[in-house]
């Protein structure tokens, strides 16, 4: 009876054109430009200059902010009340404020304030670009002529220091891409099978072939074992397309085992199409199976670990964090891919996933009804 069913449910599949391409063609080109759009540096911060002196060393430091890379002078407004009003406007993230006498007080009296605003709404992009600009501030003042030559007498009187080198272990070029692009891949695949299968028996249900399949000696277990087994085949061939574009487009490839990579993707699946079909006995329509569903992915999404790291989370949200299968399967393949880590190191994170698929899958033959 299980073969009968699986080659219903391959038919299916294949002669739906739409769902071939939400499932194969939609991730993939997903996973081509979503990574490139993720990115967590911060560029072209608006600054409103405000300058008070008009010296040499304020029209130096306007050049240097503009010339870092990471901010784009906007305007120079003649207050700091315009400069707040761009800021209200839209039209600038902070207002770098040159006091009249700056360049006076750093000859003469060898330090001087400037003031910044910044503009928290976004508070990414505010953290970020105040450091930035604190950064470019402290170059321009290493730079000065008259710090130079205070440096150079400094010299004269040996003093100690402690020189510290940093070194980015598995990422050493500190590109967001090689920490981004391997958690797209798993959310994409979580979505791909998490929505289709929620959708499956709902189907089912709908167009009435399920009464159909309720007269017939099939058992419970085959039944799911039926829908699970064709959904796995095409999440594991989503999962190698995501791998090889991972490969050709942003040069990307796993560093450590590829079999180890492979038996948690497929023991992944598992429980993650479990969760699907959980899900689909339970919904009655399509709609309610796919606001449920949306329900679950919101979670994995924002407390996987994906946009930010579980340890700055509070207990109680470690605690929902850990109890999502997304979260355990994002951390291995980030492991495998740029760390190389063997499987002794990670095989934990195995037994989790398992028990996840054996619960969820357990729970679907359960609660799925079959009246003969």
């Amino acid at each position: 009876m299980l073969s009968f069913l699986l080659q219903k449910e391959f038919r299916q599949i294949f002669r739906d054109k739409t769902i071939l391409a939400m499932m194969f063609f939609a991730p993939t080109m997903q996973l081509i430009i979503l990574p490139f759009a993720a990115n967590f540096e911060v560029k072209n911060v608006q600054v409103a200059y405000v300058d008070h002196d008009h010296s040499s060393y304020s029209r130096q430091l306007a050049a240097k902010i503009a010339s870092s890379g990471y901010f784009r002078l906007t305007g120079q407004p003649g207050s700091y009340k315009e400069g707040l009003e761009m800021i209200e406007y839209g039209t600038a993230d902070l207002v770098v404020e040159i006091p009249a006498g700056f360049e006076k007080n750093l000859v003469r009296e060898g330090s001087q304030k400037v003031n910044v605003s910044v503009d928290a709404i976004n508070g990414t992009k505010a953290s970020l670009g105040g450091a930035y600009l604190v950064s470019v501030l402290a170059d321009f003042n290493s730079a000065l002529d008259v710090n130079i030559k205070a440096a150079g007498a400094a010299s004269l009187i040996p003093s100690p220091e402690i020189s510290v080198a940093g070194i980015n272990w598995y990422n050493p070029r500190a590109e967001y891409k090689y920490y981004m692009v391997p958690g797209i891949l798993v959310l994409l695949l979580t979505m791909i099978g998490g929505f289709i299968t929620a959708l499956n028996i709902v189907r089912e249900k709908e167009i009435g072939t399920i009464e159909q399949i309720n007269v017939t000696p099939i058992q419970k277990w085959q039944f799911i074992l039926g829908k699970l087994i064709p959904f796995w085949v095409v999440g594991m061939i989503v999962f190698t397309i995501g791998l090889t574009v991972m490969y050709l487009i942003y040069g990307i490839f796993p560093k450590g085992n590829l079999l180890v990579l492979y038996a948690f993707a497929a023991v992944y699946l598992v429980a993650l199409l479990g969760l699907g079909l959980l899900i689909s006995t339970f919904a009655e329509t399509q709609l309610q199976a796919m606001f449920i569903a949306f329900f679950f992915m919101m979670i994995f999404m924002l407390m996987s670990g994906f946009f930010t790291s579980t340890d700055s989370m509070p207990g109680w949200a470690r605690v929902i964090s850990n109890f999502t299968p997304v979260t355990h399967f994002i951390k291995v393949v980030r492991l495998i891919v740029l760390k190389g880590s063997p499987f002794t190191a990670i095989r934990a994170e195995l037994g989790y996933l398992a028990l996840f698929a054996v619960a969820l899958n357990g729970l679907a033959i359960l609660n799925y009804k079959k009246t003969s």
